[in-house]
């Protein structure tokens, strides 16, 4: 009923940028809150990044003033873009989106399938 198709994954080298796109698709009325987590070997998925309705953002420590979080409400997107990548950055990125659903319109979460970010040094 929902799908997301991430995009922009990739190699690049440290200190480098990459732009990171979701889309949303299906059957969607109003999207809630977006984000983006990220999963690095051998350690726990983490919020990194998200947007609520009204465009406010918070950021996880790790990526403040190097990662920014957009959305584009008419075109159900949200980006993120990342400069300055560390080699601690590596890791599979997940855009994840909140929708209200029937019957109950309860918000419920959406999962994209991941995108590989892998920064060399």
């Amino acid at each position: 009923q929902v799908q997301l198709v991430e995009s922009g994954g990739g190699l690049v080298q440290a200190g480098g940028s990459l732009r990171l796109s979701c889309v949303a698709s299906g059957v969607i009325f109003r999207i809630n809150a977006m984000g983006w987590y990220r999963q690095a070997p051998g350690k726990q998925r983490e919020l990194i990044a998200s947007i609520s309705t009204d465009k406010r953002t918070n950021y996880a420590d790790s990526v403040k003033g190097r990662f920014t979080i957009t959305r584009d409400n008419a075109k159900n997107r949200v980006y993120l873009q990342m400069n300055s990548l560390k080699p601690e950055d590596t890791a599979v990125y997940h855009c994840n989106v909140v929708i209200p659903k029937a019957p109950d319109w309860q918000p419920r979460d959406y999962w994209g399938q991941g995108t590989q970010v892998t920064v060399s040094s």
